[in-house]
């Protein structure tokens, strides 16, 4: 025991770590790695490359307004975009705004949702976020990480699609199946860091520039989709593969 302290006293706990991130990033919740210059020059480059390849890349849910972009978004997990945007049309219509959704039950919601995996608890999930919409913030979604965070159904992934997309913020970087996929095809991410989401976005938010996040997550899904899918006989022929796939395995 230090001699200062008294019998029974215990120790002041350490003091939480603030991240250390570059300058531009400091908002960030979490802390950047470090990456070389040589690093983010190969990240221009692949930037370049998918800019070129996909200059229409864009969010492939359908919806017209933030609410129904975060609906679709809630859904959009473990289901394809496809299915959802097959559902949502006569969600959408027989529940127009966030108060209807709160009017409603999440077993009222279940039968327009019920093609989709787990429709009984994104049904629940659809009502609880919706019913905080109306309650809290006038109906309007929130356009904080942290308000996003705290409905139901919303992790970073769902937050960043929902920011980006509907309010242009970059408060971080979209990963998905394909987004994790291609951070290791492309070597941008080591080994051990290949099924952990949250590494995979702070390595890339930290070799691309902020103002490229959002847009770039639709570049990224775009060729995992359309060219270097988890597998198939034409996977990994495209020339971004053929160049920056130094994980990718070959056709066959």
């Amino acid at each position: 025991m230090s001699p200062s302290m008294s019998p029974g006293t215990r120790p002041a706990p350490p003091k939480a770590r603030t991240p250390t991130n570059p300058r531009g990033l400091k908002d960030l919740p979490f802390e950047v790695p470090p990456v070389s210059d040589a690093d983010k020059r190969r990240a221009r480059r692949l930037t370049s490359a998918l800019g070129d390849a996909y200059p229409d890349a864009h969010c492939e849910l359908n919806y017209s307004s933030p609410h129904e972009l975060l609906i679709a978004t809630i859904l959009s997990a473990q289901t394809t975009d496809v299915g959802v945007n097959k559902a949502t049309p006569a969600l959408f219509k027989a529940f127009p705004s966030p108060s209807d959704y709160a009017a409603s039950t999440p077993e009222q919601i279940e039968p327009y949702i019920k093609t989709l995996g787990f429709f009984r608890s994104k049904a629940k999930s659809l009502h609880s976020a919706m019913t905080a919409l109306a309650r809290d913030h006038n109906g309007q979604v929130p356009q904080t990480m942290d308000e996003l965070l705290a409905l139901r159904g919303v992790a970073r992934k769902t937050a960043n699609v929902v920011l980006s997309n509907a309010f242009g913020i970059n408060n971080g970087f979209v990963v998905d199946t394909h987004i994790m996929r291609l951070a290791w095809r492309f070597g941008l991410i080591a080994e051990d860091e290949r099924d952990d989401a949250k590494k995979i976005e702070r390595r890339l938010v930290a070799l691309f520039p902020r103002a490229q996040w959002g847009v770039l997550s639709h570049r990224f899904i775009w060729h995992g989709r359309r060219a270097c899918p988890a597998r198939g006989t034409k996977a990994h022929e495209h020339p971004i593969c053929t160049r920056f796939g130094v994980n990718c395995p070959k056709a066959g």
